[in-house]
């Protein structure tokens, strides 16, 4: 299992700013962070793959 950082996730084209992604899980629309220190949050490689795949299917159903 590997933990991606912010500044992965803006590696794999997530660019939304810290205050939004934190947004998005409020509201249940993106993956939850695991805390690993005091100041710091890390996302879970596995469940980005799954959300980065289930937008393309979003995109993909619309487009039929």
């Amino acid at each position: 299992m590997r933990l991606l950082s912010l500044s992965d996730l803006r590696a794999r084209g997530i660019t939304f700013s810290r205050q939004w992604l934190h947004r998005l899980v409020r509201e249940g629309k993106f993956p939850k962070p695991v805390k690993v220190g005091n100041r710091t949050l890390a996302w879970v490689e596995t469940e980005i793959d799954a959300w980065v795949a289930s937008r393309i299917d979003h995109r993909d159903s619309r487009a039929a």
